[in-house]
């Protein structure tokens, strides 16, 4: 009787333990859900081919992070694709000192696409620049494509950044900075995008910050079979997050590059706004739930209304070269724009009121009596 106890004790025990024991893949597991879990985890090898994988949110790594999505199609995959409002080519002109602008924000094409204030894809040979000039009430984001371009302003701050790498700019109450092109040995031009976010009037007169973005501390996720490679400069693609926070408006930035044959949905936060810029290349981007293809060329900007889940784009499998664009998406502001050159504020009085505390040196605009950029004075005669 004792022994027949023990075996009964003994045969529970192990029947329990079984359950628990049971091969992960027989659990009723959604494969999707799975896959954004597994990203928040350091031991994701089992179910994503990575290359040599460093801290993502150390700004030390030597090497931007790959993740390549080997899942099944998600419910993003059906989405329907954002409606687009209207495609535009940024034609170029002549802007700050002997720069070249593509400009598609901030013209009569598109302007105020709460909270975009302008995009400038911008070249600037040696010799030319951005010397220096003041700014109050909103964030610039450069984005720079190829060179170098260093910077500096009334607060000491200074520094350069390198083909990859992004400034997240707040000006805030008022800052006096320059912006000029590292002088390349081959005589090549400085490429790279500026963009300009409305800050919420609650933080117009905040004080000024930097934040840098290193390329190598940009997370990559390729997917469809390698033919789509994105960078997750700010907000999410794929279940990964971008390395942190840079900016007070909320925005995301995605560099996305699509091999022929590729395609690629992206999905981005319902009611904001969003457009895609092309940078190479020619992209086909759908438009609304009947599935109308738009193709779009070089040097574009494609607007997309603001009801919808995700942009849907491709490339065309007989193309010869990939496509690139950004993909940029942003929270709308309530509020009203009024914006004179480099001063952007919510009221004509305020506008007046930052160009008299610029002549004055008041009000943010103290430090810039009397100071002039060291990168600055190449430009001066």
């Amino acid at each position: 009787m004792k022994n027949f106890f023990l075996v009964t004790i003994i045969s529970i025990l192990v029947g329990i333990c079984s359950i628990f024991l049971l091969p992960i893949d027989l659990l009723p597991v959604d494969i999707s859900t799975l896959t954004n879990q597994l990203l928040n985890y350091t031991n994701i090898n089992t179910y994503f081919a990575i290359q040599p994988l460093e801290d993502i949110s150390s700004s030390t790594s030597s090497s931007n992070p790959t993740i390549i999505i080997t899942t099944t199609p998600t419910a993003a995959n059906m989405s329907v694709p954002r409606l687009i409002r209207k495609i535009f080519l940024a034609t170029e002109q002549a802007e700050g000192a002997g720069a070249r602008v593509r400009r598609s924000i901030g013209t009569p094409q598109l302007r105020n696409f709460s909270p975009f204030l302008m995009l400038d894809h911008f070249t600037i040979r040696p010799g030319s620049g951005f010397p220096d000039h003041p700014h109050r009430g909103q964030e610039t984001i450069t984005y720079l494509l190829s060179g170098g371009v260093d910077h500096e302003d009334f607060a000491g701050n200074k520094g350069t950044i390198e083909a990859g790498d992004l400034q997240f700019m707040t000006a805030g109450r008022g800052i006096m900075h320059a912006e000029m092109p590292r002088q390349n040995p081959d005589g090549s031009a400085n490429v790279g995008l500026q963009l300009w976010v409305d800050l919420p009037k609650e933080l117009k007169s905040c004080e000024p910050r930097y934040r840098d973005l290193k390329a190598q501390e940009i997370p990559t996720v390729e997917t469809d079979e390698g033919r789509v490679k994105i960078k997750v400069i700010s907000g999410k693609s794929h279940g990964v997050d971008s390395v942190k926070d840079l900016a007070y408006t909320p925005v995301w930035i995605l560099d996305v590059e699509v091999k022929p044959g590729g395609k690629v949905v992206q999905e981005v936060p319902e009611g904001w706004n969003a457009f895609a810029y092309t940078l190479e290349g020619t992209a086909i981007f759908s438009s609304g739930k009947d599935g109308e293809k738009r193709t779009v060329e070089q040097f574009h900007n494609v607007v997309f209304e603001p009801q919808g889940e995700a942009v849907h784009a491709e490339v065309d499998a007989g193309a010869e070269k990939p496509a690139r664009f950004v993909l940029v998406a942003g929270t709308p502001l309530d509020q009203k724009v009024v914006q004179y050159g480099p001063f952007v504020l919510n009221s004509q009085e305020e506008v007046y009121q930052a160009f008299v505390d610029y002549q004055t040196h008041s009000n943010g605009f103290e430090r810039a009596q009397g100071w002039r950029s060291e990168i600055g004075k190449s430009m001066r005669h």
